[in-house]
Parts: C-alpha cells; structure tokens; sequence
C-alpha cells in the first residue's frame, strides 16, 4: 500500500481566529473519514492563504475524499488548488516523517 499526500491551498477570507471558528466543525468529520491517517491545518496569514496536508492511506481514499462532500463544498471557490503527491517512504522514514 502506498501512502498519498493531498495538499489543499486556498486564499483567506478574514482574519485566523474566524477562519478557525468556521472550520471547527468540519475537524471531526474530517478525521472520521476513511483512510485518512493525519491532517495538518496550515495557515499563512502573510499571504492570506490557508489549506491543509492529509496522509491517506492510498489513491482510492484520496479519490474518495476528493469526490466527497467536504470538497463538493469547496469547489466553487476559485483560488481552489488540490494535489496529490506519493510519499517516497525510504526517505521520508530517514528524515522521521509521520508515515507509517
């Protein structure tokens, strides 16, 4: 099995403290969803961006989690940009990543 990375990045709407409250709600369904091993909310107030890196555990949980009602919500947002990438595991645990 191949572990998939997933980063989401999209511009803020207003300042961090709103943008969490909003969000709130959406962390437990977010972790509930199969196949998703971890979640890293990011933020760069900067640059009014803000987006997240999920670990799936492979492309059908990605695809699922794509296709589903979490990012159905999202599409119509323009500044939108989702990417899957594989993890490169024998690196990754040389340099301690979170993946297994």
């Amino acid at each position: 099995m191949l572990a998939k990375i997933l980063q989401i990045n999209y511009k803020l709407n207003g300042p961090r403290a709103e943008y969490e409250r909003e969000n709130l709600p959406y962390a437990q369904p977010i972790a509930d969803i199969p196949g998703l091993r971890w979640k890293v909310w990011i933020i760069n107030e900067a640059q009014s961006e803000a987006g997240g890196i999920y670990l799936f555990d492979d492309d059908a949980a990605v695809q699922a989690f794509v296709d589903g009602p979490i990012i159905a919500e999202m599409k119509g947002d323009p500044t939108l940009s989702i990417k899957a990438f594989d993890v490169i595991a024998e690196l990754t645990t040389i340099t301690r990543g979170p993946v297994k």
